[in-house]
């Protein structure tokens, strides 16, 4: 690294010592040394100060200490010490030379601070006291300029004006800025005219000329920067920076199509998407976003709304359309960006539009009633048949199919086919006020083509109630009352609807005001007040009053009930309050519900314990009646489900499977004689209920039932099947068939005749298989 020293010797005393500052001494001094030499006195020390070319690697002199005391015999020995002596700074011991013996760098270490020690080497003392001097280091221009922030990326809208700032870009210079012009930058533009420019001395591009995003939306720009302000021999550096044209709404929507065709069907419901259209913007982003719009449509008919995800215009059905009636239309559509500024709307002052021809498919349609709801009003307590109202409804097709009327679900109501609809049953107002109906029309030649309107039919009142009491009265008079006292507030209502007001009149029945201890006022809104006739009450005389109220209500006929209000004898307290009896009727009802209520439970836990015990003694029952069930009988029954196909089946049943019982009945010694097997076989085939044969069968079975210590001991009944007596076959189920029978040859079915040839085939082949 090509740099120079600048060598500095300071005394003990705190001023540093420069080559700017002398004396008359250094001057006197200065004339006698070499040209290059500087030389100062201070208290018997003298310093140099040399500039030395760094670039050379060799050994450099530096400069020279010397103490005024030297004489030149070589007496003294001179030192170096401190940060770099020996390593970087050696000296001369003899002489005070002072020597670079390693390459310096100014932008590694500028400034090194050393100590010098003169010793008399007589002596072995030192001459003068230890001193100390710096070393700095000077700059020469071997750094270049450095861009630090790298990668350069800016964003600048396009169709930006001339000198419209886009970055600044910056470079930096280790060299030592106060020497020279080692650290002064210069920038200039390498790549990127004639779109940028970029000022010398403060590295800031801006534009130069106006630039479109639809034609490019990007430029790299190269940038160089110079040190030495540029002068011959300076170093550079360069960098790049990639610049983004933003996009602005300088370009308007625009259709590529002029023309549309579209279709739909007369049977599509309003909102229904017939089809879309599509225009193209040369922006981005929120720029592109647009609009669409019906322009011309007369009928009015259609609607365009945008996807905003696709931005295409889709349209839609408005209302419903209708072959019959027009099966062709005309529609013009325009667009036009969403989001406009202000300054660009000299590039949107036209809209692009197009055209739609949309034809109407025809369909075979569903019925059409006239009105798009009903309402009908009818009188209650009308007779069966009774009129409501009639429904009405065309095929809208050419073809004019008849109609068929009905009602869904309804059972107050009828229609017939002409669209009339009449009462199957009597109507209560005060049940039922309104009736929801919904009427279908269907197509007598396509079912599948119908249609429904909503009927509503009110039913108006006529005054066929009678008003009443609106709630249960408990009414008590103390036995002290007084005559003229206020004993109760009663009021009235009327399930009846009236066009007017409800008014209530309110008497007392003519058995009660002749001979009544209570009296009535109507206050004439709709209230009456109850007033004792009389003073004084006997509550073991009599206890309870029931007095006969007419109320009658202001309809048209006018209709009166008559309501019977209870008056309980009270003995009250001297403040003549009633509520302490009304606390025990309170608690006397209670009373009853609680006995009630327990009443319920115990009938309730009485039954189920009840239908507890039956099912207790009826699985008794069934555990004791067959005990013999847990006994063994010494042989086992098989039970299949299996339907045969009879006598040409031979799969059904495993003949195997149920000659392989575990227990087994005791198997009897059977012939093989096949002479006696004939003879016996006929004699079977011969016996009767009066044969000695079956008598000695049933004799045999019935000792065996007595002398059998595991049959039951209770009368039973039991059935065999009596196969011949003296057959050497013995039984043909295989259930009694012992273990030892597979051994057994079974060839001699065969000539027992055509009825046991499929038990033969059974029986052989069973045998063969295991075998």
């Amino acid at each position: 690294m090509n740099s120079c020293l600048l060598l500095l010797f300071m005394l003990e005393m705190p001023l540093l010592w420069t080559c700017l500052i002398a004396t008359e001494n250094f001057k006197t001094e200065k004339a006698k040394q070499p040209a290059g030499y500087h030389l100062r006195v201070k208290r018997g020390w003298v310093w140099n100060q040399f500039f030395v070319p760094e670039e050379i690697n060799t050994t450099h002199h530096i400069g020279q200490l010397r103490s005024d005391l030297d004489n030149g015999n070589n007496s003294f020995q001179y030192k170096l010490l401190g940060d770099g002596a020996e390593s970087i700074f050696t000296i001369d011991e003899r002489t005070g030379d002072i020597y670079a013996v390693q390459k310096l760098d100014r932008e590694e270490r500028s400034l090194y601070i050393l100590r010098a020690q003169v010793i008399d080497i007589t002596t072995g003392r030192a001459v003068e006291p230890e001193s100390e001097f710096v070393i700095r280091v000077s700059d020469i221009n071997d750094n270049e300029p450095k861009f630090l922030d790298e990668p350069y990326e800016a964003i600048v809208p396009e169709m930006s004006p001339e000198g419209t700032l886009v970055i600044q870009v910056t470079a930096s210079d280790a060299d030592d800025s106060s020497t020279g012009n080692h650290a002064r930058l210069l920038y200039s533009l390498l790549q990127g005219q004639p779109y940028f420019s970029i000022e010398p001395t403060t590295g800031v591009i801006r534009i130069s000329s106006k630039m479109d995003r639809e034609l490019q939306d990007e430029y790299w720009v190269i940038i160089q920067a110079k040190d030495m302000i540029g002068q011959p021999g300076a170093l550079s550096g360069t960098t790049s920076v990639l610049i983004k044209l933003s996009d602005v709404n300088d370009n308007k929507p625009i259709f590529k199509e002029s023309l549309y065709r579209l279709t739909v069907s007369e049977s599509a419901p309003t909102g229904t998407s017939i089809g879309t259209i599509m225009a193209y913007d040369s922006d981005i982003g929120e720029n592109a976003e647009m609009d669409y719009s019906i322009e011309e449509d007369d009928s009015q008919t259609f609607d365009i709304i945008t996807n905003n995800e696709t931005q295409e215009g889709i349209v839609i059905l408005k209302k419903k359309v209708d072959f019959e009636h027009q099966n062709h239309y005309g529609i013009r559509a325009k667009v036009k960006n969403r989001h406009v500024d202000e300054k660009l709307m000299k590039y949107h002052t036209e809209a692009s539009s197009t055209f739609i021809k949309v034809r109407v498919e025809d369909e075979d349609e569903p019925p059409i009633f006239l009105l798009p709801y009903y309402v009908f009003e009818i009188f209650e307590e009308n007779p069966h048949g009774s009129f409501v109202g009639t429904v009405s409804a065309t095929d809208p097709d050419h073809r004019k199919s008849p109609i068929r009327y009905s009602i869904t679900r309804s059972k107050v109501f009828n229609i017939d086919d002409n669209g009339t609809i009449i009462t199957s049953n009597l109507l209560d107002r005060e049940i039922n006020a309104w009736y929801n109906l919904s009427v279908t029309a269907t197509e007598r030649h396509n079912v599948q083509q119908f249609s429904s309107v909503p009927v509503y039919v009110q039913v108006l009142n006529i005054n066929d109630h009678a008003p009443e009491f609106s709630q249960y009265y408990e009414t008590y008079v103390c036995e002290n009352a007084d005559s003229g006292q206020i004993i109760q507030t009663i009021s009235a209502v009327d399930r009846d609807e009236s066009t007017e007001d409800h008014h209530f009149y309110f008497t007392l029945s003519l058995e009660d005001t002749n001979n009544s201890s209570f009296a009535i006022k109507d206050n004439q809104d709709n209230t009456a007040t109850i007033l004792t006739n009389r003073t004084g009450f006997s509550l073991q005389e009599e206890s309870v009053f029931y007095i006969s109220i007419l109320i009658a209500d202001n309809g048209i006929p006018s209709l009166t009930s008559t309501n019977t209000l209870t008056i309980h004898v009270c003995d009250c307290d001297e403040n003549g309050n009633t509520q302490i009896c009304r606390n025990k009727e309170f608690t006397l009802s209670m009373g009853f519900k609680t006995e009630v209520i327990t009443a319920i439970l115990l009938c309730i836990m009485g039954i189920f314990g009840f239908i507890f015990l039956i099912l207790c003694l009826k699985q008794r029952r069934k555990q004791t009646l067959f005990p013999e069930k847990s006994e063994d009988f010494r042989e086992n029954i098989f039970r299949y489900d299996d339907e045969g196909g009879g006598e040409e089946d031979t799969e059904a049943f495993d003949i195997v499977e149920l000659r392989s019982s575990t227990i087994m009945r005791e198997h009897k010694t059977q012939k093989t004689t096949r002479a006696e097997i004939r003879s016996l076989y006929r004699q079977s085939l011969q016996v009767g209920p009066d044969s000695a044969i079956f008598r000695r069968f049933i004799l045999e079975k019935l000792e065996e039932a007595n002398t059998d210590p595991c049959a039951p001991p209770f009368d039973s009944l039991q059935t065999y099947a009596f196969e011949g007596m003296g057959s050497l076959a013995g039984s043909l189920s295989s259930l009694g068939s012992a273990v030892s029978d597979q051994d057994e040859n079974y060839d001699y079915l065969n000539e027992l005749g055509p009825r046991f040839k499929r038990l033969a085939c059974m029986f052989g082949s069973a045998m063969q298989s295991n075998t």
